[in-house]
């Protein structure tokens, strides 16, 4: 049985599962659809073209799958995806794609926090958080397990992999690697993701070795194509190497990589 309050408006075309809760307030229109069990808080607005998962959770406030900001939206049909058990909190805003990748999409188990606002076509994997205020222009990616803290702001057709952590308040213009911590301004390699990849269970001996690939990435003063070079001379080959050589490789041809460790007042600052 589903829970509709009656003070919403609900299109009668809206396919709504099983066990659905909507409180007081609510605007969903009629191309939406809704996976059992999903939690819709008082005056959320979902529009066309939102696709939300089972075991959702919509706080008040949020509004799903509108039209894009973008002047060169002309009305065509598209969607605004997000996974199963994912929470999206007060004041959140999704909305959908454009003709360019036709769908914007969150994936399953991530959390946006108050404020978030996730623009037209971006992709943001699974396990993915947002705290409060984080802001994507469009196009951005967001690989599995980001996490992303308040108050950062990330400009459009940048990807930031996965395991990464980006601290608060930065602004984000080029790629960053995964398994990277990120801060400071212009935003920079500050050493590895030692505390996430830890709570997820990566091995010491796995952490070590990406710490090494990335020392010599960026702690070493190498230019990029030395240290690649270097990286797949003296470290073995494993997934996790090649997938951070994929990932710089393809971000040395689409607009750059974070810098490398930085010098404040003339003192180098070294990985800890």
């Amino acid at each position: 049985m589903n829970k509709q309050a009656t003070q919403s408006y609900i299109h009668p075309e809206a396919q709504i599962g099983e066990n659905v809760e909507i409180g007081p307030f609510c605007y969903i229109d009629r191309d939406v659809v809704i996976g059992d069990n999903t939690w819709i808080g008082p005056h959320v607005t979902i529009f066309d073209g939102a696709r939300i998962g089972s075991h959702c959770r919509i706080f008040p406030g949020a509004v799903i799958s509108a039209i894009p900001q973008d002047l060169k939206f002309n009305g065509e049909e598209t969607t605004a995806e997000i996974g199963s058990h994912t929470t999206i909190r007060e004041y959140v805003t999704v909305n959908r794609g454009t003709v360019a990748a036709g769908r914007t999409i969150v994936g399953s188990h991530c959390l946006l926090m108050a404020y978030v606002h996730v623009a037209h076509d971006c992709i943001l994997g699974n396990h993915v958080i947002l705290a409060n205020n984080v802001n994507l222009a469009g196009h951005v990616e967001i690989d599995d397990f980001a996490i992303l803290e308040g108050l950062v702001a990330v400009q459009q057709f940048v990807r930031i992999g996965r395991h990464s952590f980006i601290a608060g308040g930065s602004l984000v213009r080029t790629h960053v690697p995964p398994y990277i911590r990120a801060a400071r301004e212009p935003l920079a390699y500050v050493g590895i993701n030692k505390v996430g990849l830890s709570r997820r269970q990566f091995p010491e001996e796995l952490i070590g070795h990406i710490t090494d690939i990335y020392r010599l990435l960026f702690v070493r003063g190498y230019n990029t194509s030395h240290a690649l070079g270097e990286i797949e001379t003296l470290l073995p080959l494993t997934e996790q190497r090649q997938e951070i050589v994929d990932f710089v490789q393809q971000a040395r041809r689409n607009g750059g990589l974070v810098k490398g460790v930085q010098k404040l007042n003339g003192v180098k600052v070294h990985e800890d």
